[in-house]
């Protein structure tokens, strides 16, 4: 294992700051920006487009976004397989640069410890200040582009849950500025075709969304390769909602949207852990995020309002059925979605990863048609190889869903095997709930589904 450290810097007049690191580092020097105070790494853009909203970013938000950026390279250019003694744990520091070093350093602990938690890595996050300012845009205000005005962000990252918040938002007159950040090209498409959907429904609204596109060079490593994982995404997908909530608010609330069964992500089976389970919407690691911005003195939220329902729950009940089922099949919800590729597939969803078989147990839930293409359109049809991964997940499903069965009152532990709940009895018994009505979910989707070891 070699610890890497990351610094970044804006221009050469910063770099010649940077701290000087171990000879047991391996220090990559990370580029935001120039001496002129022009920042890329699709930060720049984002500064623009919140100016061309009326909207004025402020320095906090954008110190966010820098932090963010460091995590986000640290996370997909730093590889496990080789930078690792057990092919996971990585051992990371991360030295940013930020506008007001007061507010940010009592943070640095807390920060290791939401980044540990959400990665399974070793972090060290120490901040140090700018010493060139980044520019922010003015903002463009006009009688024929007013400035935008929204209630609250959420965040829209071309899923069915992102989808269904942002249409209840809107069936509500809510105002939301929705905020996604696009990666691969499935997911990006996903949210192209699910906003266009929106806006031709809501055609009478203002509807505006906030893209960040953060391009993190694939060489920033010498002699390192890329590291496909990303457990780290969600952090930089938060970072951007509260910095563009921060832009219109000073206490902005900031929705995250999903379904308090994935958002557990309970281990289906023993073997399910580290590697093979994320936290990325975790109650424990929302309150810390809570907890951060307390920190960072910004009176807003982060919410889940979805935290006790199922996928199928929050399907059913949508406010605008009508919209939902016709715009839902473009959402996208595959764990790999390129995967079916080197299979004989088209690009899309498998059908019977994790989250594809949650998805189809939704639509089997309630009354919406799934006209969502799958690579294996019936997982009844034959029987399925337990050990592929054709039948992996689906396997994992049912041992868990007999387990629940012979004994429901197990909920309420293996509620806790992903992460700790420290919340009050209400919310811990709902939270038991909804792990235990999702595995019941996909229970009634799996009726008639087989496996077996072939």
């Amino acid at each position: 294992m070699r610890r890497h450290v990351i610094m970044g810097f804006l221009g050469d007049e910063d770099r010649s700051q940077l701290p000087p690191a171990t000879a047991e580092d391996t220090l990559t020097s990370f580029p935001l920006g120039n001496d002129r105070g022009e920042i890329g790494l699709g930060i720049g853009q984002a500064l623009s487009d919140v100016a061309n909203l009326g909207l004025t970013s402020q320095r906090v938000g954008i110190d966010l976004l820098v932090l963010a950026a460091h995590v986000q390279a640290a996370d997909t250019r730093i590889s496990r397989r080789t930078e690792s003694q057990n092919n996971w744990t990585r051992e990371i520091k991360i030295v940013v640069p930020v506008h007001d070093l007061d507010r940010w350093r009592p943070t640095e602990s807390h920060i290791e410890k939401m980044l540990s938690f959400l990665t399974g890595d070793r972090w060290e996050v120490r901040f140090r200040s700018q010493t060139v300012e980044i520019n922010i845009p003015n903002p463009v205000v006009s009688d024929s582009a007013p400035a935008f005005s929204p209630d609250q962000v959420c965040l829209f990252s071309g899923g069915l849950d992102s989808l269904i918040g942002a249409i209840d938002l809107f069936a509500q007159n809510k105002k939301p500025l929705l905020v996604s950040h696009s990666a691969e090209g499935a997911s990006s498409s996903a949210q192209e075709k699910c906003a266009a959907g929106i806006k031709a429904h809501y055609s009478q609204k203002r509807i505006e969304r906030l893209r960040l596109w953060m391009r993190i060079p694939g060489n920033l490593i010498n002699n390192v390769g890329s590291e496909n994982t990303t457990r780290g995404r969600s952090f930089l997908f938060i970072s951007v909602g509260v910095y563009a909530g921060l832009c219109f608010s000073n206490s902005p609330r900031i929705l995250v949207p999903e379904n308090g069964f994935i958002s557990l992500n309970v281990p289906l089976d023993p073997l399910r852990v580290g590697a093979l389970s994320t936290r990325t919407t975790h109650p424990f690691y929302l309150k810390l995020w809570s907890e951060l911005i307390q920190k960072l003195n910004i009176a807003g939220t982060i919410e889940n309002p979805y935290w006790n329902k199922t996928k199928g729950e929050m399907l059913r009940d949508c406010r605008n059925q009508g919209l939902i089922s016709t715009i839902g099949r473009h959402s996208s919800s595959c764990s790999s979605p390129t995967k079916g590729r080197f299979q004989g597939h088209r690009m899309g969803h498998c059908g019977y990863c994790l989250p594809c078989i949650i998805r189809r147990a939704a639509f089997n839930e309630s009354c919406n048609a799934d006209l969502t293409g799958y690579a294996i359109p019936d997982l009844s049809r034959n029987t399925l190889n337990s050990m592929t991964s054709e039948g992996q997940q689906v396997r994992s499903f049912q041992l868990a869903i007999k387990r629940l069965v012979d004994n429901p009152e197990l909920a309420k532990i293996l509620v806790l095997k992903p992460g700790p709940l420290s919340l009050a009895t209400t919310e811990f018994e709902g939270l038991a709930g909804v792990y235990r009505r999702g595995l019941e979910e996909v229970g009634r989707f799996l009726a008639n589904v087989t496996t077996a070891p072939v």
